[in-house]
């Protein structure tokens, strides 16, 4: 389904806040490794927002993501202190993992292997 006008403006506006709010609390650095928003998704009625974290070179995505989400509470508050007078409601706010970097990286290991494959094949004995 094509995502209308206001649901990219609504998103872009949340993941731009989002980012400020991540600095702030500290959560953009985890176990050493960064954190980012890659995506905020909005649906139709501008009620749920399903926000795609990126995390680069942390250990355990897994706990990273349940700090996050226990951090939810105070994320929404600040969330919906810095955008009261865009939205009429602030949306419910979930937290998925975007794997897109762990495919990137695999995807790339792959090919290395394949070229060097080729390489080894093409040498002479």
């Amino acid at each position: 389904m094509q995502e209308g006008k206001r649901q990219k403006q609504v998103a872009a506006v949340i993941q731009q806040e989002l980012n400020d709010i991540f600095m702030r609390l500290g959560l953009n650095m985890i176990d050493g490794g960064m954190v980012s928003i890659s995506t905020v998704k909005i649906t139709p009625d501008l009620l749920e927002a399903r926000i795609y974290i990126s995390l680069f070179k942390v250990q355990d995505t897994q706990a990273a993501l349940k700090k996050i989400q226990a951090q939810a509470w105070e994320i929404k508050k600040e969330l919906s202190e810095r955008v009261k007078h865009q939205l009429r409601r602030i949306p419910l706010l979930q937290f998925y993992l975007d794997d897109t970097l762990d495919y990137v990286f695999k995807m790339e290991d792959i090919f290395k292997k394949l070229h060097n494959e080729e390489e080894e094949n093409k040498k002479p004995d």
